[in-house]
């Protein structure tokens, strides 16, 4: 299942330096993303889709309710930036998703009844590996 999809007029995309594998690039050139979302104004979002993705997003969110995350798993910019629209895109995905409600119930006569046979069996084999008593 597919989340809402999130226009970009919502997302605020800044590039920035990024440590890590470039060379020398990396100290002249910004091939980091930093990507803000506001989650709690968003009106793409309905607001069950909004709390949970606030809920997952975790020490991503501020207390603003925006959620900003870094990617600078690449090299380039361009790859960053359809990296960090992924991620958003899959944690959005994964709040849309509706948690399904399990009702609990009891076990039936015959799955009570295999627990104790399977139970008595095992005592069985146990009681067979036993050293003989001395009344016998």
């Amino acid at each position: 299942m597919s989340g809402p999809i999130i226009p970009e007029t919502e997302i605020e995309l800044t590039p920035i330096l990024a440590s890590g594998p470039g060379g020398q690039n990396v100290n002249k050139v910004s091939t980091a993303i930093q990507l803000r979302f506001d989650a709690r104004r968003s009106p793409s979002l309905d607001d069950r889709t909004s709390i949970r993705l606030q809920r997952i997003a975790g020490s991503r969110l501020t207390k603003d309710g925006v959620i900003v995350f870094t990617a600078q798993k690449f090299r380039s910019q361009a790859r960053n930036r359809a990296d960090a629209l992924e991620r958003l895109q899959a944690m959005v995905d994964e709040a849309a998703e509706r948690p399904v409600f399990r009702i609990a119930t009891r076990p039936g006569k015959g799955a009570r009844q295999r627990r104790l046979d399977g139970k008595s069996h095992r005592a069985g084999v146990k009681q067979g590996r036993r050293a003989p008593s001395h009344s016998d």
